[in-house]
């Protein structure tokens, strides 16, 4: 397997407006969104974000209209310079580097899919997915095959030679998909990826990014305003509001342990069945207390775990690890609890 690389992000502000580094200190000293527009005509886009977003794993960015999501994501391949701050990566600050590098940072070791999939309306599937490709001076004796089988991959097998306005929304984002995997890139950027998709086209999209992940173990940077998406895809959440990140973490960790009253809102409405894991629940065996024969895999969820156990009309479980060792057990009292006490502030 490839070893993958992750992306450092220190301390970036982003204004705009005539003048943004004249007010950086302004805003690190307290000065506040409002009072900067305000006074000065100018925008807090960022502010003072810091994150790792760790190599071979889904990191989701989320947040409202007007969170800085997008902005924040477009900084990560220098399409937006920050006022002030780092992004790193293998030890180089993209925002130091010059035009051929930067030019060369986002052909190789980024790729970008798109809400509105970008594709060029006069190239077939299969040139569409070899663009990238072709851009980097590949042959297309070389590139098409390569193409092929991510066409293949995605679900388009068949489609080779028809257009974009030939295919559904959701056929579209599988070419949008299949141009970025093609192109190889250690770190994936989908910017709102899935949003202009029908709700079960979307989950069908989210299943085949999934799916793919699986294997390839890609840095896949994903930007959403779905909290039932960033659930379901992020190894790890970070949510933004005004600028400002509010909470970074797991979605078990954010659904159970939300920051303030305004992440507690978020997650009011999510089914915690469908998010906290067994493993969360498992408790050492009491002494004397013989373990059920019952065995469930730690990582499913406990909506899961719930279903089974009725089915086997058993009231307790062993919880396992992926290899198959015993990490403790699970009761049928602690799942329904879990899934009903209200998320606890942290």
């Amino acid at each position: 397997m490839t070893e993958r690389s992750g992306i450092q992000i220190r301390n970036l502000y982003k204004i705009f407006g005539k003048n943004p580094k004249r007010y950086v200190e302004a805003v690190k000293n307290g000065m506040s969104k409002e009072e900067l527009n305000d006074r000065h005509n100018h925008v807090l886009g960022l502010q003072d974000i810091s994150l790792s977003l760790a190599p071979g794993e889904i990191s989701v960015i989320m947040g409202l209209s007007g969170s800085g999501k997008s902005t924040l994501i477009r900084h990560i391949n220098g399409l937006i310079e920050p006022t002030a701050g780092e992004i790193l990566y293998e030890g180089r600050n993209v925002v130091e580097m010059g035009t051929d590098e930067l030019r060369e940072f986002r052909r190789t070791k980024t790729a970008m899919v798109f809400q509105k999939f970008a594709l060029l309306p006069h190239r077939t599937v299969l040139e569409n997915t070899c663009y990238g490709l072709d851009i980097r001076g590949i042959p297309r004796s070389d590139s098409e095959p390569i193409a092929r089988k991510w066409i293949d991959r995605v679900g388009l097998s068949g489609f080779e030679e028809n257009y974009p306005k030939q295919l559904s929304g959701g056929m579209q984002q599988r070419v949008g998909l299949a141009r970025a995997l093609a192109n190889d890139a250690d770190i994936l950027l989908m910017d709102e990826a899935f949003s202009a998709l029908d709700p079960l086209i979307r989950m069908d999209m989210q299943k085949v990014l999934l799916d793919l992940q699986e294997e390839l173990h890609k840095t896949i940077i994903f930007i959403t305003h779905d909290l039932d998406e960033a659930l379901r895809l992020g190894d790890s959440i970070a949510i933004l509001r005004d600028g400002a990140l509010e909470q970074v973490g797991s979605g078990q960790d954010i659904v159970l342990r939300p920051a303030n009253d305004y992440i507690a809102e978020f997650v009011r409405e999510v089914n915690r069945g469908r998010v906290i894991h067994a493993d969360r629940l498992a408790r050492p065996l009491v002494v004397g207390e013989a373990p059920p024969s019952l065995r469930v895999e730690g990582r499913k969820s406990l909506e899961l775990v719930a279903r089974k156990m009725s089915e086997a009309n058993a009231d307790r479980a062993t919880v396992i690890d992926r290899k198959g060792a015993e990490i403790g057990v699970i009761d049928a009292s602690a799942i329904l609890t879990a899934m009903v006490t209200p998320a606890e502030v942290a």
